[in-house]
C-alpha cells in the first residue's frame, strides 16, 4: 500500500509539471510556444513536452489559445494560437497550480502546423 501511494505521488509530480502535445511542423523549423525565448524540442514522432501555461493561454483560436511562432532560418513562417486544454491535475497540484499552471496542450489532437489543422 505504501508503494502504491509513493507511485501515485510520483505520477502526480510528473503530470503536474508538464504538458504534452503532438505536432507536425515543416522540416528544419523551430517552434516557439507562449512567447518563451527558447524553441521547444520536438521528438522524432512529433511529441512536445513543456511546462504548462497561465490562464492567458486559455480558450480557442482565433481569440484565445496558446500563442505560437514557427521560424525557419530566422524568418517567421507562421504565428497563431493553439487549442488549449484545462489541466484537471492543476486542481490537486500544490501549491496553487490552478492559479499559475492550469492550461496545457491537448494530448488528444495533432497540431498540424503544415496544413493549419488542429484535430
Amino acid at each position: 500500500m505504501k508503494r502504491l501511494i509513493l507511485w501515485f505521488a510520483a505520477l502526480m509530480i510528473l503530470a503536474g509539471c508538464s504538458t504534452t502535445g503532438h505536432f507536425k511542423v515543416p522540416d528544419g523549423s523551430q517552434l516557439y510556444l507562449y512567447k518563451r525565448p527558447e524553441p521547444v524540442q520536438i521528438s522524432a514522432n512529433g511529441e512536445v513536452t513543456t511546462k504548462p501555461y497561465f490562464w492567458t493561454a486559455a480558450g480557442m483560436p482565433p481569440g484565445g489559445g496558446i500563442p505560437y511562432k514557427l521560424e525557419k532560418n530566422g524568418k517567421v513562417l507562421k504565428e497563431g494560437k493553439l487549442r488549449a486544454k484545462f489541466r484537471v491535475v492543476s486542481i490537486f497540484w500544490p501549491p496553487f497550480a490552478i492559479i499559475y499552471w492550469p492550461i496545457g496542450l491537448n494530448p488528444d489532437i495533432t497540431y498540424d502546423l503544415i496544413n493549419d489543422k488542429q484535430e
